[in-house]
């Protein structure tokens, strides 16, 4: 089967996580951590998907999605990154990390299609404004679905065409990977790391009593860790 036909399951996966982000219905499964165990699940490898899902929930965390800024669409991208990663044979050298960096620039260019799609409805709304402001509700609901028809293309396409160009180019980047898996998972695990405690810091350290629950639980944990 092509490629380009290949991967329109994946692409409608993108359209409906990507729709969930900020549009419809709002349920949470847009969270890396569920998008990418679909997209694996999708390919075969839900386990696979998870992994690259985890990792990217860690850097998902940083990302506080206020009101009119432009952030992260994490729904369509953790989509690219869990399935680049569950399409890699097991125990393949590099698969994580590309795919997770895969999914890193998806998500920043899909901020910006998150902008141009705030834009193009404005533009809409204000083509609409003598209806809308007169109260037609023929007017609303044709807005709402046009915003909403066009937000599921727009993570449609985006999953698509990202796909269409990393896929090959992991395959590329992975048969010159010359690092150990080791050296791959532990770029991976202290960068994912990093981030997700500056984004928990940020969040607790002005709230009293909260650095020391961190450390506590982090003391916890490790120790944990250090038993099993």
């Amino acid at each position: 089967m092509p490629l380009a036909l290949g991967l329109i399951p994946l692409a409608l996966l993108g359209a409906l996580l990507g729709l969930d982000v900020v549009s419809f219905p709002q349920a949470m499964i847009s969270r890396p951590l569920v998008a990418a165990t679909l997209a694996g699940a999708l390919v075969g490898r839900p386990g696979h998907g998870l992994i690259a899902g985890a990792v990217l929930e860690l850097f998902a965390l940083e990302t506080l999605p206020f009101g009119a800024s432009r952030y992260p669409e994490w729904g369509s991208a953790s989509v690219v990154g869990g399935a680049l990663y569950a399409v890699q044979p097991i125990g393949s050298r590099g698969a994580l990390i590309v795919a997770v960096c895969a999914a890193l620039v998806t998500a920043s260019i899909g901020g910006w299609t998150m902008v141009w799609h705030r834009r193009l409805i404005a533009r809409w709304a204000a083509g609409m404004r003598g209806a809308l402001t007169s109260g037609s509700c023929d007017a609303v609901t044709a807005l709402q679905l046009r915003g909403l028809t066009s937000d599921a293309a727009r993570g449609g396409l985006l999953t698509w065409t990202a796909l269409m160009v990393l896929v090959p180019l992991e395959r590329g980047i992975l048969g010159q990977w010359s690092f150990t898996g080791a050296q791959s998972r532990a770029a991976v695990v202290i960068c994912a790391g990093a981030v997700a405690g500056g984004a928990i810091w940020k969040i607790v350290h002005n709230t009293k009593g909260a650095p020391w629950f961190l450390v506590g639980g982090l003391a916890v944990g490790s120790l944990l860790l250090l038993v099993t």
